[in-house]
């Protein structure tokens, strides 16, 4: 069973970071390519970022500049170091696989994380 376990959220401060970590686990492909969604309060979720064999994706003009995406092949891990983190980055933010290429399209992923809750304080 493919399994994706997010760790990492918690409360900040705004102009603090987080990193957060995802955990992938029985995938037998090496197609699928990890990324992280976002969901706020009353919102729709939305791509943040993703990383595939050209490199890392991010969807938020937002994050640019303060998130980075990587990935630890040999851990299985993707990922995202948040900082200068503003109240307005506030969700709980969801592991991702879709295969082949990043989408940023709730549609096309087939694996979710739990999700993981972050919240910035001003």
């Amino acid at each position: 069973e493919m399994q994706l376990v997010e760790s990492g959220g918690g409360l900040v401060q705004a102009g603090g970071s987080l990193r957060l970590s995802c955990a992938a686990s029985g995938f037998t492909s090496d197609g699928y390519v990890i990324g992280w969604f976002r969901q706020a309060p009353g919102k729709e979720r939305e791509g943040v970022s993703c990383i595939d064999s050209d490199g890392p994706t991010y969807f938020q003009d937002s994050v640019k500049g303060r998130f980075t995406i990587s990935s630890d092949k040999a851990r299985n891990t993707v990922y995202l170091q948040m900082n200068s983190l503003k109240p307005e980055d506030t969700a709980v933010y969801y592991c991702s696989a879709e295969w082949a290429f990043c989408s940023g399209a709730s549609r096309d992923i087939e694996v979710w994380g739990q999700g993981t809750q972050v919240t910035v304080s001003s």
